[in-house]
C-alpha cells in the first residue's frame, strides 16, 4: 500500500486518540476512513520509520507527503538546523513541521502556526485549534513540561489562580486538565 497524505495524517491521530478520541472518531468520518485504516496507517508508518531499507529525516516526510511547502533554516540556541513545512488538509491553517540536526536526523516533529503565536484566550483552548506557541504565548509564566507518552507534549500555566496543564500531541492542542487533579 502507498503511503501518502492520507495516510500520514491518520497515522497523526492515532497517537491522538490517547487524549481526544472522540475528536479523532469525528475525523474519521470526516475522512470516510475506519479504524481499522486509522491502525494500519499507524503501524506502517511506524514501521517505515524504524526499517533499516526506507528513508530517513526529511526523505522520509517527503516520500510521504511530496515536496515541502516551505524549506529553510532554524536557530535553536547557538544550534543552526534545518527546518522544513508542510500543509496538510485535515488542519489547513496550521503547518506540519521536521526539524533536521545536522545529520540530516529529525530532531522534532509537530504542528505550528505560520507566522508564529496567535492571540489566544481561555475560552478559544478548543481541541485541534491551537499550537504549543499559541499558549505559551497566551499565558504569561507558562512553562513546557514532558509529556505522558512519545510526540505528547505539556504546557503548564496558571488562569484565575487555578494551574492547568494543556496536552498536546505533535504539537497539537488537545485537552486541559487542572494541575491539581493531575498526578504527572
Amino acid at each position: 500500500m502507498r503511503f501518502g497524505v492520507r495516510q500520514f495524517e491518520l497515522a497523526l491521530m492515532h497517537r491522538m486518540r490517547d487524549l481526544e478520541a472522540a475528536k479523532v472518531e469525528d475525523a474519521l468520518k470526516d475522512m470516510g476512513a475506519t479504524r481499522a485504516e486509522l491502525r494500519a496507517a499507524h503501524t506502517q508508518w511506524t514501521a517505515m520509520a524504524h526499517s533499516g531499507r526506507a528513508p530517513k529525516g526529511r526523505s522520509l516526510f517527503r516520500m510521504a507527503l511530496g515536496p515541502p511547502a516551505y524549506e529553510g533554516v532554524h536557530q535553536v540556541g547557538s544550534l543552526t538546523c534545518d527546518v522544513a513545512h508542510w500543509r496538510l488538509p485535515s488542519w489547513p491553517e496550521l503547518r506540519f513541521e521536521v526539524l533536521l540536526g545536522p545529520g540530516g536526523e529529525v530532531w522534532n516533529q509537530w504542528f505550528v502556526r505560520p507566522g508564529g503565536a496567535r492571540p489566544l484566550s481561555f475560552a478559544d483552548l478548543v481541541p485541534w485549534s491551537c499550537v504549543v506557541a499559541d499558549v505559551g504565548e497566551a499565558f504569561p509564566g507558562a512553562c513546557h513540561l514532558e509529556g505522558s507518552a512519545p510526540q505528547h507534549w505539556t504546557v503548564g500555566f496558571t488562569y484565575e489562580g487555578t494551574r492547568y496543564r494543556a496536552r498536546f500531541v505533535y504539537g497539537l492542542y488537545q485537552r486541559l486538565d487542572r494541575a491539581d487533579d493531575d498526578p504527572a
